[in-house]
């Protein structure tokens, strides 16, 4: 059986190759792409009763990805969502292959008409300015970890900043003297200067003081860099604390990206254009960013709809009341 038939090596040159070599996708895209044929090769050689080593590209039949979403869905419990991201990675092998070797060219057509599921569109899922206040006021900043926390916390709402953009910040990265501001760097290894409040900039400070220039800025309670987990399980745990202050928060699912629409939200809502937002957040359309344009005119009219003036049941319509050309003649 000749090489270029079994799916292994063109795996192999997939995930080093194109998705970093010439994608240079983020690490996040690479690890979901990769997760993804951890569960798809297993699930087609059982089926196909080989091995996963001996499995051939044609052993991937558009009825096997068919069933093998059949099972993200029923048995592994998938939404919709991660079931259209798993075979969202499924195309891009099968485009790849097609590029590369003309004679399955047919095989990697009959795989990328297996269609997505249509999903409802994402509500954006952000805090009020008092919600926030309360997440800010719940670490304990009398203690080394509290300040920690509170400073994490308060550079996630400055920034906007995903959570795995505030993992690679380093101190070199920081300017708290002159133009207080912040390199992040984005998806695609995009970077975007984000200004830092003054009260940030104290906070960073004291957080930074005596460290090494290359050294991560937010470090866990073993000093060692915290991970997006890690940012992840805090912000659970002080919404936590916070919301027999704020009941509010006991209703909403509040992740470190609720922080990020949040502070897009909060943007908007002082004034600052949306072309500037997009700069600030990192994104690389502003159609991605004119979803939070969106929801402000949905606040501004839910607001308007209070103010409505109701009609007057009692009044009369105009043609029906009595000497109309005699009043108009009297004006």
């Amino acid at each position: 059986m000749p090489d270029n038939k079994l799916i292994g090596s063109w795996i192999r040159r997939f995930l080093m190759e194109y998705l970093v070599g010439e994608r240079n996708l983020a690490r996040n895209t690479q690890v979901s792409y990769r997760d993804t044929l951890t569960l798809l090769l297993p699930f087609v050689a059982k089926i196909s009763r080989r091995s996963v080593d001996r499995l051939c590209i044609l052993d991937i039949t558009p009825d096997i990805v068919r069933a093998f979403l059949k099972h993200l869905e029923q048995d592994r419990g998938c939404s919709f969502s991660t079931r259209n991201q798993r075979l969202a990675a499924i195309h891009a092998l099968a485009k790849f292959i097609g590029e590369h070797s003309p004679e399955h060219i047919a095989w990697c057509t009959e795989i990328c008409m297996v269609p997505f599921k249509k999903t409802s569109k994402p509500s954006v899922s952000y805090l009020d300015k008092p919600e926030m206040d309360a997440i800010l006021s719940a670490p304990d900043r009398k203690t080394v970890q509290g300040f920690r926390d509170h400073t994490l916390l308060l550079f996630l709402y400055n920034t906007g900043a995903r959570a795995d953009e505030a993992v690679r910040v380093v101190l070199t990265d920081l300017s708290l003297h002159g133009s207080l501001s912040v390199w992040i760097m984005g998806k695609g290894g995009k970077r975007r200067l984000c200004p830092l409040w003054p009260s940030t900039v104290n906070s960073l400070q004291a957080v930074v003081t005596g460290r090494n220039d290359g050294d991560p800025v937010f470090l866990n309670c073993r000093g060692q860099a915290i991970t997006r987990f890690g940012i992840y399980s805090l912000v659970k745990r002080y919404v936590f604390k916070a919301a027999p202050q704020m009941p509010s928060l006991s209703t909403k699912q509040v992740s470190p990206h609720t922080i990020r629409h949040t502070t897009a939200v909060h943007l908007l809502r002082a004034g600052v254009d949306i072309n500037t937002i997009r700069a600030w957040l990192g994104h690389v359309s502003l159609d991605t960013t004119n979803i939070y344009a969106e929801v402000d005119l949905e606040m501004k009219a839910k607001a308007l709809a209070h103010c409505e003036i109701e009609p007057d049941v009692n009044a009369k319509h105009w043609n029906k009341q009595p000497d109309v050309m005699s009043f108009l003649k009297s004006l």
